[in-house]
């Protein structure tokens, strides 16, 4: 029995040595190597991490001036600007942006049942400027500028590391409560707008960016035009200069405050679950030493 045992658990470790062995070079043959995306150091990132308002206002500047005139957030709503661990800004400026938002919503019927426009007001979602899919793609040379209120959720990064190294990886970021893998690849994709390397054909319409899966993409450089000016307007501003990649940054993390905009109340009440279930623990100890301490 124990012969047999021990066959069996060598073979088990010659199959998971073997597995790991042929796990790294499995990408290459499927596809080519993956783009590299570096792990950045975001305010919200790990188990104490919380959004900073500001850095959500300047975010959503940088949607607003840029990447609105092809995306939409349609399930963020306008009032969601105002609440608790989001940007913070005013109602009343809620109200006056709703006001002024270019893309209009479509209402109705009417007493005449027929369908209308109308200026957005703070409870409708932050619309992009297509009234539908084949719209945006007549739009853009075939191409669907994705809603952007979950892209933080919906892409993410690729690890080609060999597989001990590639779970060393994965249990750091689990231990470290690390879970901005689409931040990530969303800051890279905005600054990985390069001249193609030499040897490197791009096809008409398309694109050249380090981190998109291919290195072809049908976006172009969005902030080509010159990065967003924060202080633009503002007196006494004090925050980080203009950039491309502090623009990039700030939209990055924007858009995952649009994707998870309950992380800072979801952390706050995961702590206070543990000390609940700390003390609450504390005390059954107690409460078992003592009455079990009669029958010794």
């Amino acid at each position: 029995m124990t012969k047999t045992l021990a066959k069996s658990l060598g073979l088990v470790a010659v199959v998971a040595i073997a597995g790991s062995l042929t796990l790294a070079p499995a990408s290459f043959a499927a596809g080519g190597e993956q783009p590299h995306i570096e792990h950045q150091r975001w305010p919200f990132s790990g188990i104490f991490g919380q959004y900073d308002s500001a850095q959500l206002q300047r975010g959503f500047r940088v949607y607003k001036e840029v990447c609105s005139a092809c995306h939409g957030l349609k399930r963020v709503a306008f009032r969601s600007l105002s609440e608790p661990g989001g940007p913070q800004f005013s109602e009343d400026s809620v109200k006056a942006l709703a006001a002024e938002w270019p893309n209009q919503i479509t209402d109705g019927p009417n007493d005449e049942g027929e369908m209308f426009d109308r200026a957005p007001r703070p409870s409708d979602p932050i619309l992009g400027p297509y009234k539908n899919d084949k719209a945006a793609r007549a739009a853009q040379n075939g191409a669907l500028p994705p809603d952007l209120s979950l892209i933080t959720r919906a892409r993410n990064t690729h690890n080609d590391a060999w597989f001990p190294v590639h779970f060393y990886l994965m249990a750091k970021d689990v231990f470290t409560g690390y879970q901005e893998g689409g931040a990530n690849y969303l800051y890279a994709l905005l600054t990985g707008y390069h001249e193609p390397p030499e040897g490197f054909t791009v096809n008409e319409g398309m694109n050249y960016n380090a981190a998109f899966p291919g290195h072809q993409i049908a976006m172009p450089n969005v902030l080509d035009g010159g990065p967003v000016d924060y202080s633009d307007g503002q007196e006494g501003y004090n925050g980080p200069a203009s950039s491309l990649e502090q623009n990039a940054k700030d939209v990055s993390a924007f858009l995952s405050w649009a994707a998870d905009p309950t992380l800072n109340t979801r952390k706050q009440i995961g702590w206070q679950v543990m000390l609940y279930l700390l003390i609450t623990t504390i005390l059954l100890y107690a409460g078992k030493r003592r009455i079990w301490a009669k029958f010794h």
